[in-house]
């Protein structure tokens, strides 16, 4: 969508701009904690299967491993608790966007050959996930349906059904009342609150999630 692709370059090429004292400070003050790397880096499952690199500011310990975070983790850097909580961690995919490789909005990019629970509670990749692949037919985002919406802990499975119902009804005033909504949980600081988020949840369900043009809600049961 060309809107989409417009949005994108200009409001990341602004950010990147806008926050340009970040990315001097923050690698910085990474630096200065622990001496470990000021980057994290991952490959992640792209648009129709283009795997690319996804480039975040450090928030955990040199040797923490590249299992999920959790709750309250002892792994979580002090620096990397503030940037986690409100989202400046994300900053170096401004660049992602720009190139074309991420959108603002759409489903996260999955990392490749990550374990997962599945809904029965068993081990299983990305890949065996039931609709995978259609997930995989827009581009990955900074923020989504499932980020604005459900905790961060929440099943795949159940961050697989906000995924596709953002892929069936997406439209730009969809994306512009996430954005809008991502940049009010990064200023308060909520992204790592665990517990609902029911003010913006109820917000995206009453106002956003609404199929453009027909005035249906969307349920969060419909495949």
């Amino acid at each position: 969508m060309l809107r989409k692709r417009v949005l994108d370059v200009l409001l990341s090429a602004v950010m990147l701009v806008a926050c340009a004292p970040f990315f001097l400070v923050v690698p910085l003050l990474i630096k200065l904690e622990d001496g470990g790397p000021m980057f994290f880096t991952q490959r992640r499952w792209g648009r129709r299967g283009k795997i690319f690199t996804v480039w975040k500011f450090r928030t955990m310990k040199p040797q923490a491993g590249s299992g999920p975070a959790i709750e309250n983790d002892p792994r979580i850097t002090k620096i990397g608790g503030f940037l986690r909580r409100t989202g400046l961690d994300e900053l170096p995919q401004l660049a992602a966007i720009f190139r074309g490789e991420m959108s603002f909005v759409g489903p996260r990019p999955l990392a490749v050959g990550e374990i997962v629970k599945d809904r029965h509670g068993r081990l299983a990749c990305y890949e065996d996930t039931p609709g995978f692949k259609r997930r995989l037919s827009v581009l990955p985002g900074l923020t989504g349906l499932a980020t604005v919406c459900i905790p961060k802990n929440s099943p795949p499975s159940r961050k697989f059904r906000y995924d596709l119902l953002y892929v069936r009804k997406q439209s730009l005033s969809l994306d512009i009342k996430l954005i809008a909504l991502s940049f009010l949980i990064s200023f308060g600081g909520k992204w790592e609150v665990s517990v609902s988020r029911q003010a913006v949840d109820q917000s995206v369900r009453d106002t956003a999630v609404i199929e453009p043009g027909t005035g249906h809600s969307i349920s969060e049961s419909e495949p």
